[in-house]
């Protein structure tokens, strides 16, 4: 009986520890996004410089603090941006939505993510909301993301 007990502990504290971990340190999995300000849509096609990863429909969402800075191009912590980017076929003379290749968030908290310009970045691959895609800190995607520096690191405007 005490043993099993102890496994239930041991497993419960392994179960908070990893849960601790990815709320500290991962940005979350941002729930509920297709319901925030849809920003814009852009499609990636081949031949772009950026077609390898991102090839693919775009559709860009913001919470209420990153539509405001969207509007006012200073964006307060707790602001969370997000691109939808699907695979996309040519049918009928259209260009239609495919599966979901991933989800790609910036957070910021100028605190946490200091080194990285006050920005979390990641990756939820496909459809999965803990499948995580960036395994740098997101130091690789700041890089990327640092010659918007004037912009608070944010390529996306707001479409009027």
């Amino acid at each position: 009986m005490k043993t099993r007990h102890l496994l239930i502990v041991a497993g419960l504290l392994c179960f908070t520890t990893t849960f601790s971990y990815a709320e500290k340190e991962g940005v979350p999995f941002p729930e509920g996004y297709r319901n925030w300000l849809h920003a814009k849509s852009m499609l990636i096609q081949p031949g772009h410089a950026l077609e390898n990863p991102f090839q693919g429909l775009h559709h860009i969402y913001a919470n209420g603090k990153a539509a405001n800075g969207l509007k006012s191009g200073k964006y307060a912590d707790g602001s969370v941006l997000v691109f939808d980017l699907l695979k996309y076929e040519e049918k009928d003379l259209t260009i239609q939505e495919g599966e979901r290749k991933l989800v790609g968030v910036m957070h910021k908290d100028s605190v946490k993510y200091a080194s990285t310009g006050g920005w979390g970045f990641e990756g939820f691959a496909a459809n999965s909301k803990t499948e995580r895609l960036v395994k740098d800190g997101g130091k690789s995607c700041f890089g990327c993301h640092e010659p918007q520096k004037a912009k608070d690191y944010v390529f996306s405007e707001l479409r009027e």
